[in-house]
């Protein structure tokens, strides 16, 4: 049985001691040098697929509701991708660490582009059948399980300051999220939802032209065993599993956040977009949607200039605002009132999202992340389908308004929760002064230490 890896092979910057938790990078130093040509193509391809990606809920949503499905329709088609997308990621992962990630996300981009392709199509021509759309889903699925462990690895070979790089994607892809569910509630008003989707087939299609002209250095491999032959897949899978239970401040997130997904994000996506699309129609869902992505353009910039010594302690703490979202639906408040909830609510997503990704990227050897990120991701969304299947039953149970409520509630706890785990509140960012008094977190950008060509810091590993 193989030890786990270090947690971390990088020098770490020297920082003034000064016992603050939180410091701002405070300044035009943060993220320079980032805008490298590598990182502009993947800057593009990730923001040019998040404008489809968050074009999908609207097009999804309206085109169900007027071929005469509801909730439980609406959850079926989301849950059918994410269950494929949870159930596999591990595996995506173990390919990603064994094959050239790059070629993968392109595979599975190409292969994206065909289904939206039909799925457009059957909207179109309106021979929609939910199986369809299900099973649509599944290889979507499949798809994004193969591409996702490559982003978090291929962001430390492209970007010397890793949570200056998540967090201006982070920001990009939140301001998608302002532009593609307002583009998508006018694209149904106009076309239908099949036009929506015809527009999402061409991200894929630009994503995939992005990432062919990427030239990526060469990342860590799985060691190979005596002999000079690489090892077991299922050795491969083994030791990307004890590498994950290793770190406890990760799985114990993940943990709590299975009852997130589970008790609280996952029923209030369909729910939300029902009662919404119901009450007030396509195009107010369009807009309170845009306020969660212009919550997270700010979540995301915050990120830019704080640099929390304990991040995901800040994270957590963020995390609370996102309870404002499903309780102001829950209780029926004012449109303008839900949309400044969703505000806040995409604020704290972004700002929690950024914190955990860069603690993931940063304190994770490079041979196994992709492994460690396929488990993180699978058992973070295991129970998103369980939530999004069960939220139409759930809401002819007690009620949709109630569901919300709920949900909110749940937020709030899981928040806490997060908070009450020692190896989650105390986990340090890796360029944070050693003693254990706190102290001032250094810009890495302007140490000379991470001033180097990634494929010198690889190296280091």
């Amino acid at each position: 049985m193989s030890t786990p890896s270090p947690e971390r092979h990088r020098p770490r910057p020297s920082a003034s001691a000064s016992g603050g938790d939180v410091t701002s990078a405070g300044g035009a130093g943060l993220g320079a040098g980032l805008w490298s040509r590598n990182f502009s193509l993947f800057f593009a391809a990730r923001t040019v697929a998040k404008l489809g990606d968050l074009m999908l809920p609207v097009a999804l949503a309206a085109g169900l509701v007027r071929e005469g499905g509801g909730a439980g329709a609406v959850g079926a088609a989301m849950a059918s991708f994410t269950a494929s997308f949870a159930g596999l990621v591990i595996f995506g992962g173990v390919f990603a660490d064994r094959f050239d990630t790059r070629r993968l996300m392109i595979g599975s981009d190409l292969v994206r582009v065909v289904t939206q392709t039909i799925t457009a199509l059957l909207f179109i021509t309106g021979h929609v059948a939910l199986w369809g759309i299900c099973l649509i889903g599944v290889i979507n699925g499949v798809c994004a399980a193969m591409f996702q462990p490559g982003v978090a690895s291929t962001v430390p070979l492209i970007a010397r300051d890793v949570q200056a790089a998540n967090a201006a994607v982070r920001t990009a892809e939140s301001g998608m999220a302002v532009l593609g569910p307002a583009t998508a509630g006018v694209l149904v008003g106009l076309t239908s939802a099949g036009g929506v989707f015809a527009v999402h087939a061409g991200t894929y299609l630009v994503s995939a032209l992005c990432l062919v002209a990427l030239r990526l250095p060469p990342g860590p491999r799985p060691p190979a065993v005596p002999g000079g032959e690489r090892t077991a897949f299922r050795a491969d899978l083994a030791e990307g599993w004890r590498e994950f239970v290793a770190r406890p401040w990760m799985w114990g997130v993940i943990v709590i956040w299975m009852v997130f997904m589970g008790a609280a994000w996952g029923p209030s996506v369909p729910l939300a977009a029902t009662e919404i699309i119901t009450e007030h129609g396509e195009r107010v869902y369009g807009l309170i949607n845009s306020g969660l992505g212009v919550g997270m353009v700010m979540g995301g910039l915050l990120a830019l200039r704080i640099r929390p010594v304990r991040p995901l302690r800040a994270g957590a703490v963020a995390l609370f605002g996102f309870a404002l979202q499903p309780a102001a639906i829950g209780a029926s408040l004012p449109v303008a009132m839900i949309t400044g909830a969703s505000v806040v609510a995409g604020a704290a997503l972004a700002f929690w999202g950024v914190m955990w990704a860069t603690s993931v990227q940063t304190q994770v050897p490079g041979a196994v992340l992709n492994r460690i990120h396929a488990y993180e991701v699978a058992g973070s969304l295991v129970m998103l389908p369980v939530g999004q299947a069960l939220a139409g039953p759930a809401a002819g149970l007690f009620g949709a308004q109630q569901v919300l409520l709920a949900g909110g509630v749940v937020s709030l706890a899981v928040c806490g929760a997060l908070l009450s785990v020692p190896a989650i509140r105390r986990l340090r960012r890796v360029d944070a002064p050693p003693d254990a008094g706190g102290g001032v977190a250094k810009d890495p950008s302007r140490d000379g230490a991470w001033d180097r060509p990634c494929d010198e810091r690889l190296a280091d590993s």
